[in-house]
């Protein structure tokens, strides 16, 4: 990995140490170095494993309710209960679960439709490739219209004016230049030769040598201070508010069937069973399931 303040060293230096030819990275070698650094997409969600997600849907309280009531007809000695009801909630959870993966996987699918491509110079030929798989040490050729795919320095320029306001702040559009020499003094901002990440080409065209990708842009470090987790939607609220309420309907009439029962000096085990009865026959089990699958082909 290249240090952090590469702009200060001459374009001549970092094709060396980026071991990049004029024509450009190997197929092969580009695959390594994408395995090495990573996705070139500064904003790209940091998605939980597929185990927690199971897991999260375990937490839904209309879960909760089953499993605790299965778990408690176990221990009462109604073990087919038991089985019945927990194959029941696994079965539904783990449909959840896929439904919710397919659906995610035809958002990706949508997303590399309508990725941005950059001209690149691979295999000595230049060629279109999804910008995400951009990595150090790659030529980029940019022309008027095209968006700087990650930060790099310019190898060449012809009357190149890009608009940075994105990252700078800028109201108007900035010469870009190529430099033997790196500035050793200036921001990375302020370098001439440096065209960056998110920045827009307004007119001219140039060569850019790709010396940072993804998160460790410009434009990256700002989109991590920025990125946060999206607030719940309306149903989401609404569906977990149902699912409390019912939460809490069935723990009144369990302690009040409870209550009942001692007052009149009845068996406390059938008491047990009969309020563990209630509290499944209240709650829609495959309520999340249902809500789920037809959210998921809808998305889909």
């Amino acid at each position: 990995m290249l240090e952090p303040c590469f702009w200060k060293k001459s374009a001549a230096v970092l094709l060396t140490e980026l071991a990049t030819a004029d024509t450009g990275l190997t197929s092969q070698e580009a695959e390594q170095r994408l395995a090495r650094y990573g996705s070139n997409n500064a904003a790209a969600p940091k998605r939980a494993p597929g185990w927690l997600r199971f897991v999260k849907l375990l937490g839904n309280p209309l879960v909760i309710i089953l499993l605790v009531a299965s778990g408690l007809s176990a221990l009462t000695g109604d073990v087919p209960s038991f089985v019945i009801i927990a194959a029941i909630v696994l079965l539904s959870v783990l449909l959840d679960f896929v439904q919710e993966s397919r659906a995610q996987t035809a958002v990706d699918a949508l997303r590399e439709k309508v990725a941005l491509r950059a001209e690149v110079r691979r295999d000595g030929a230049e060629t279109s490739l999804p910008v995400a798989e951009l990595v150090p040490g790659d030529i980029v050729l940019l022309t008027a219209g095209d968006l700087v795919p990650a930060d790099g320095v310019l190898l060449s320029t012809r009357d190149l004016f890009v608009n940075q306001a994105l990252l700078t702040g800028e109201s108007y559009p900035v010469e870009k230049h190529a430099a033997d020499e790196g500035d050793p003094a200036a921001e990375i901002s302020e370098v001439g030769c440096v065209a960056l990440a998110g920045a827009s080409v307004i007119s001219g065209s140039a060569v850019q040598l790709v010396c940072r990708t993804g998160r460790q842009t410009m434009l990256g470090q700002l989109a991590d201070t920025l990125i946060a987790k999206p607030p719940p939607t309306s149903f989401e609220i609404g569906l977990r508010r149902f699912s409390m309420l019912i939460l809490w309907i069935t723990l009144v009439l369990v302690v009040l069937v409870m209550a009942e029962s001692m007052a009149f000096h009845r068996p406390w085990l059938e008491a047990l069973v009969f309020a563990l009865a209630l509290a499944v026959g209240l709650t829609p089990e495959l309520l999340p399931m249902i809500m789920t699958i037809t959210l998921a082909r809808g998305a889909v």
